[in-house]
């Protein structure tokens, strides 16, 4: 048997938390709370104890961790991936203040708030939900078994 398989409580409190994220590391938690009355996104050691750090300033969801630890990203109200370099050292974290990387066109509301919507590859790029105009659809064409000529 590998290690104790009981559940941890991560947080704990009367609020909503979502969407958390462990550290590549696995040290390190990161969630979205509405403690303020909107959603904001935190960052507190695993499995604890230690203190909690606000990562987000004006609102955020959906945290991911670049592949080495260092950055964090979000998606803030207005739809704007964002970026926050981080700095994990021994029981202390530290966050610089969020940058705007790109506007997005991820869908926040409704069941959209509670399924993934984007991710983060190993080389720093992004695969993104994004809502599709309907007016403006173009079909797909598959073409099973297709050869090509020699």
């Amino acid at each position: 048997m590998v290690g104790d398989r009981k559940p941890i409580a991560v947080v704990i409190s009367p609020f909503e938390e979502r969407n958390g994220q462990f550290s590549p590391d696995g040290r390190w938690v990161a969630y979205q709370s509405n403690v303020t009355g909107r959603f904001e996104i935190y960052v507190q050691p695993f499995p604890g104890p230690g203190g909690k750090w606000q990562v987000s300033t004006a609102g955020g969801t959906f945290p991911r961790w670049r592949a080495d630890g260092k950055e964090l990203f979000f998606i803030a109200p207005n739809a704007k991936l964002m970026s926050a370099s981080v700095n994990t050292s021994g029981s202390t974290f530290e966050a610089a203040s969020p940058a705007a990387l790109f506007q997005t066109r991820i869908v926040t509301g409704g069941l959209a708030a509670l399924q993934t919507q984007y991710a983060v590859s190993r080389d720093g790029r992004f695969l993104i939900n994004t809502q599709v105009d309907e007016s403006n659809t173009t079909p797909i064409t598959l073409i099973l078994n297709w050869k090509p000529k020699p």
